[in-house]
């Protein structure tokens, strides 16, 4: 079968690799769609540990073909998400409810065998059965809308208040949109993209700016009446937002690190400064316990708002291209072919 795979050294080609064989408590799926991702482009970049050769693709939309002897929650013709994290089980994280924390965390996609291919194996415990009719570029979401609901939980925000996101891609705008169903208001969004403040908008924002105004401070201040805002959200992983949070941040408030920054990024903050105003800043990492919670919500979030650009897996490079230049608001490899 063909496969997208990283085969290091920067490299990502399409190959050939033998379909992979069905254990009793597998499933083999048929992905249909898979979404390319910021991991993906950090992986090639060498910023994000991977095993290569390896196929990549961890926002998988499939569809069940086979299952093995002692399956029980799956049947051949299901539409499935895959949860790409299998945990050592045995870790101090594991053993005290942190699974995402676990130092042995293997990823489809990133450690083993992801959904660029025409065929996947996974553990049935991984596998989440999706509602029957979930549109596949609409399925392949389940995987960061998971993330952004672990995201929105360690905030721990109270509705009826203000909150500001910075960035309006894919996770900014499912972060936006989750914001709108807890009840946050008014809810800002920045971004310098003008597209993807219109996004934005339609995702459920109140307001949207540009932080290139030389009056940004002033502007996004004012819509707090200068008090600042007590929840604030990174979803593009920059130092240079974090210092802007800081300065736009209420007493009290809880700023959300949920962009993947570059490794080697560094953030100068003052001590004083989070003492004074008694601030909360939080990293957020993956999605433990919540991907059932988002396949239950993914049809019912306006995610179809979205400027989707669809690749075969021989336009990897295009692909991979296009997510560089956030020419679409999600970018798709479809494994299988077009979908209807």
């Amino acid at each position: 079968m063909k496969a997208v795979q990283y085969l290091g050294d920067h490299t990502v080609d399409v190959v050939e690799v033998p379909v992979p064989e069905v254990g009793p408590r597998d499933v083999l799926l048929r992905p249909r769609a898979v979404g390319v991702c910021g991991t993906d482009l950090h992986i090639l970049e060498g910023d994000y540990t991977s095993e290569p050769p390896v196929t990549l693709g961890h926002e998988v939309f499939a569809d069940v073909v086979e299952i093995g002897d002692e399956v029980t929650s799956l049947t051949p013709g299901d539409l499935i998400t895959v949860e790409p994290h299998i945990y050592c089980g045995v870790c101090i994280y594991c053993q005290v409810g942190q699974l995402h924390m676990c130092p042995l965390r293997r990823a489809p996609g990133v450690h083993l065998n992801g959904g660029m291919a025409d065929f996947l194996v996974v553990p049935e415990t991984i596998a989440y059965k999706l509602p029957h009719g979930t549109p596949p570029l609409i399925g392949a979401l389940t995987e960061p809308l998971a993330c952004a609901i672990h995201g929105i939980d360690r905030l721990q925000s109270t509705s009826g208040r203000p909150v500001v996101i910075f960035g309006a891609g894919p996770a900014g705008a499912i972060l936006t949109s989750l914001a709108k169903l807890a009840g946050l208001t008014p809810i800002v969004v920045v971004e310098m993209r003008e597209r993807r403040r219109e996004l934005a908008l339609r995702m459920g924002a109140d307001v949207a700016l540009d932080p290139r105004d030389e009056h940004f401070t002033e502007r996004v201040l004012e819509l707090t009446n200068g008090d600042g805002f007590p929840y604030i959200i990174d979803a593009v992983g920059s130092s240079r937002v974090l210092e802007q949070a800081i300065r736009i941040a209420s007493r009290g408030a809880r700023i959300l690190v949920f962009g993947v920054a570059r490794p080697d990024d560094r953030w100068t903050i003052s001590p004083n400064e989070v003492y004074a105003k008694e601030l909360t800043i939080l990293g957020t990492a993956l999605n433990p316990y919540t991907h059932r919670r988002a396949a239950n919500l993914v049809n019912s979030l306006g995610l179809e708002q979205l400027h989707t650009g669809t690749f075969t897996p021989d336009q990897i490079h295009e692909a991979l291209q296009a997510q560089r230049d956030g020419t679409f608001d999600k970018v798709y490899i479809l494994p299988n072919g077009p979908i209807a």
